[in-house]
Order: structure tokens, then sequence, then C-alpha cells
């Protein structure tokens, strides 16, 4: 696991530290990792990492490095972005472009909220323009029972099969390393 900036660091990144505990759990290579080998980049201010770097230039040198070490120790790194396709990181250069800067498949995962239909569209949209692969799927952590009712009725018109990372998982990573 890999998340290469996080935002709203105090002390420790709470979500790196979270991705360390799990990764930790199912490959001892990384006993000797620490949050900072997983978060690289870290602001205090929880912001967009535009804002949040307060005018300095992000080391994506460093960014390369910290991959490659985790690389190293595993057959699947799992990139997590932050806040969404479009949160820009520096002036020209935003989440949905590190898709490219790693070479990676995308597993785009849409909540069960309100809102959530136009949110998976747009970012169904922004992927397919960039031409970038990806797959989608739903995580029914949130609002499972108002899913049903308000966003589940317009997916299955739309899609042909609706992916659920709670269930669904096998398939998930098969087809992410298919398209690796």
């Amino acid at each position: 696991v890999f998340k290469p900036i996080e935002t709203g660091v105090v002390k420790t990144p709470i979500d790196g530290a979270k991705l360390l505990k799990m990764v930790q759990k199912y490959n001892s290579d990384f006993k000797n990792f620490t949050a900072k080998d997983i978060v690289p980049i870290q602001y205090k201010l929880p912001s967009a990492p535009y804002v949040a770097k307060n005018g300095q230039k992000i080391d994506f040198k460093k960014i390369k490095k910290s991959y490659k070490k985790i690389a190293k120790k595993c057959d699947i790194v799992l990139i997590e972005g932050a806040g969404g396709l479009n949160v820009p990181i520096e002036k020209d250069f935003f989440m949905i472009d590190l898709i490219k800067f790693f070479d990676a498949t995308t597993l785009l995962v849409t909540p069960s909220k309100l809102g959530c239909i136009n949110d998976t569209l747009l970012s169904i949209e922004a992927l397919k323009n960039r031409k970038l692969k990806f797959i989608w799927c739903v995580n029914l952590h949130l609002d499972k029972d108002e899913f049903q009712k308000i966003s589940l009725p317009f997916y299955k018109d739309r899609f042909k099969k609706i992916l659920y990372l709670q269930k669904d998982m096998k398939l998930i990573a098969e087809r992410l390393i298919k398209q690796k």
C-alpha cells in the first residue's frame, strides 16, 4: 500500500498508519516500515495538496523513490489518492495525473451515499477522456439501505455488472492484475 501525499497530518498520517497496519498483517516484509515510508509527502493543513504545500514544490522524485521501495516488497501496490480525481497537487497536476505517473490501473470506488451517481459518472468520464484503465466498484459501507433505493436502480440500468468492494474483492483483484 502507498499513499503518496496525505494532508491534515498533525503527528502521524492517519490514513498511512492504517494502511501500514493492514499491510503488515499480510506481508511480513513491511514489519520495519513506518507510516512515513507509506506516505512520503505530508502536510499539516487538511486541504488539497496544492494548498497544503504552501507554495513549496512537490518532490516527485521522493514519491517515486518511496514507491519503488514498496514495490520491491510486493506483487501489487495499492496506491491511495486523496479527495477525488481532480484534487490539485500542483497548478497543472492533479490526482488523476498520478495514475499515469505510476502507470497504474485505477480502482474507482464509489461510496453508497446520495450524490454518488454524479460523482461516479464524472469520474468515469474523466478516466475515459484520458484513456486510463480502470475498474469500478461500489463500497457499501455507507447508507447501504438508502443506496438500494436511491442509486442502485440507475446503476442497474446503466451498467452491465456492478461490483461491490465487500463481496467481489477476488474478482476485482483478478481484473486489476489482468489489466496490469
